[in-house]
């Protein structure tokens, strides 16, 4: 979901009375669309929203307003007992009485806003009023009691190393409840540093970060966590279960809340739909078209009346909805990795130079789970094809999440045999094409700076020479170093490399590899005893994808795939003359 950056000076706003205080609302879109109410954290306000705000205007009717204390909204009097969830309950139900009095809402909370939309969603004089809820960092108070309580009450070491991790995690909450040493601390030195903070630690971009009224909102905020932490905690309710479909999203590098917090989180949310992120706590800024795309499907979903979508394939919570580029995606392993990725639910573009067969990885994406797919024609060692791919795909599909340069070409022959058409042949293929692709997809990444992940299909001849291949594995050898420097370059901006290096795997490759050096007919025979080698290897390439969709995930640098790999890529850093001395002893061309 595309669009640009709604401001909340061009968005109609509106005052709403409530308790004592007057809450700034913001509009956005069309009235009559669905209407998504987003509500921030601490110590935020609604402007944290501004992103995902302007890319969710496009189709939906968008709610923003200052929580109760923040913002441009007032604070109550007196401040203690004025931030309970109680409270703010009656603020979330002022709010949507007044923007959508005859619909229902879908519910977007982030860190307290979440927090808070917990509430809404599980008290019963809100049901009815919430069509959906999609939550992200943080939690309902009342299952974070039980989850304490059960691993307090039956301990077990991999439970309290989950209580002491979130124990650690938390100590900010332990300061906020000490009287006056937060409104002092904000007031000073640390409402001044905060934007520098989130900068340098989260990667937040805060060149329009709002710091006016800061200090006094987080000084109002510290009463959120005073009014509700301890006694929600302590008594935590039986009957807080989630009267509409929630969707969790979950920042896997969240620095105040575990992943394993949100264990069990079925027992009370039923309808649960779970997404990760690799991101770290404040995704409506760095994530924002991520978000969008995740929030705008759950609430069409949730809107036509379809089932909550179910998991579909694995790591489906991290990629579902991601845009997925795979060069070489015909046939072996691009097209395995196509498939693997579309079961996951993401979007696919299939690249391939045969039209035919990028088409017909299309088709299977689909029937896979793909929610979308489509086919590219393109020579990846073409320069100028390739600006012209990248151009049409940022412009029809989006900026690329996931990049899969996979496309090559087999080459064998001694150093002699191997003309310069023929070392020109393969470099162009296999590194100037993942150079290409580097450059025009991962360069879209950077400027969108929202993160990604780049995965080069290297092979383990990139580390182990052999007198047979020295043009193959001198490009993929430098496949394979061109990731190492990408993956130190684009850490700082939240992009991830990936070598993977696979050994023998039964591939189409070895049908279209060439061997230099030899007749028309001694090329066709070495073709068919290198396919039969390989097919009684019978390594299949879906677990080449299946490693390719983990190194995301994981951001792994370098994974060699199959035995021999791995033991080759052991012994090129262990012992590296004993793989020279078996280079030697090959069997000659």
């Amino acid at each position: 979901m595309g669009g640009g950056r709604v401001t909340l000076h061009s968005a109609r706003e509106r005052w709403v009375s409530t308790g004592g205080v007057e809450l700034c609302v913001a509009e956005s879109g069309d009235p009559a669309q669905p209407t998504v109410v987003l509500v921030h954290g601490y110590p935020d306000s609604k402007e944290v929203w501004s992103e995902v705000a302007g890319r969710l205007s496009e189709h939906f009717h968008v709610v923003l307003y200052d929580v109760r204390g923040h913002g441009r909204s007032t604070a109550p009097d007196p401040l203690r007992g004025g931030f309970t969830l109680e409270k703010l309950t009656d603020d979330f139900l002022a709010v949507v009485d007044a923007v959508s009095p005859d619909r229902p809402v879908h519910l977007v909370g982030h860190d307290w806003g979440s927090v808070q939309a917990w509430e809404f969603t599980t008290v019963a004089r809100t049901k009815g009023r919430i069509t959906s809820f999609t939550s992200m960092s943080g939690p309902s108070l009342d299952h974070f009691g039980h989850w304490i309580k059960k691993r307090m009450s039956r301990p077990t070491p991999r439970r309290v190393g989950q209580l002491l991790g979130q124990g650690a995690k938390s100590w900010y909450v332990y300061l906020l409840h000490t009287p006056v040493l937060p409104e002092l601390a904000w007031r000073g030195p640390l409402g001044k540093q905060w934007p520098r903070i989130l900068r340098r630690f989260e990667k937040v971009p805060t060149g329009d970060y709002p710091t006016a009224s800061l200090p006094t909102d987080a000084a109002h905020g510290a009463w959120l966590y005073r009014d509700n932490v301890r006694p929600r905690l302590s008594s935590p309710r039986t009957d807080a279960y989630a009267h509409a479909p929630v969707q969790l999203i979950t920042p896997l590098g969240d620095a105040f809340l575990s992943e394993r917090l949100y264990d069990e989180l079925e027992r009370w949310a039923p309808r649960l739909v779970r997404r990760t992120l690799p991101a770290k706590h404040w995704v409506p800024r760095t994530r924002p078209d991520q978000l969008a795309a995740w929030i705008g499907e759950f609430v069409t979903t949730t809107e036509s009346g379809r089932p909550t979508p179910a998991v579909r394939g694995p790591h489906s919570e991290r990629f579902g909805g991601q845009l997925v580029l795979v060069t070489g995606a015909g046939n072996g392993i691009g097209r395995a990795t196509a498939l693997a990725f579309a079961e996951a639910g993401a979007r696919v573009v299939a690249v391939d130079r045969d039209a035919a067969s990028a088409a017909r990885t299309t088709e299977a994406s689909r029937r896979v789970g793909a929610p979308e797919a489509w086919a590219e024609t393109v020579d990846v060692s073409d320069e100028q094809a390739m600006e012209e791919l990248a151009a049409k795909v940022a412009a029809e599909y989006g900026v690329v999440d996931v990049l899969v340069n996979n496309a090559g070409i087999g080459l064998s022959g001694s150093f002699f045999d191997t003309t310069v058409e023929d070392w020109r042949k393969v470099l162009d293929v296999n590194l100037w094409g993942v150079i290409h692709g580097c450059r025009l997809f991962g360069r879209q990444m950077a400027e969108r700076g929202q993160g990604g992940h780049i995965v080069n299909t290297a092979s383990a001849a990139a580390y182990l020479p052999s007198k047979a291949l020295p043009a193959y594995s001198t490009s993929k050898a430098g496949v394979l170093m061109l990731s190492e420097c990408l993956r130190a370059e684009l850490a700082g901006q939240g992009i991830g490399v990936s070598a993977i290096c696979p050994g023998f795997v039964n591939t189409a490759i070895t049908s279209t590899a060439r061997f230099t050096g030899v007749d028309a007919e001694e090329e066709e025979r070495r073709r068919k005893k290198s396919a039969r080698l390989y097919g009684l290897r019978n390594y299949p390439p879906e677990k080449v994808a299946a490693a390719v969709l983990r190194a995301v995930v994981r951001n792994q640098a370098v994974v060699p795939v199959t035995a021999e790999a791995r033991g080759g890529r052991l012994m090129s850093r262990f012992t590296p003359g004993a793989l020279r001395a078996i280079s030697r002893m090959e069997p000659p061309l």
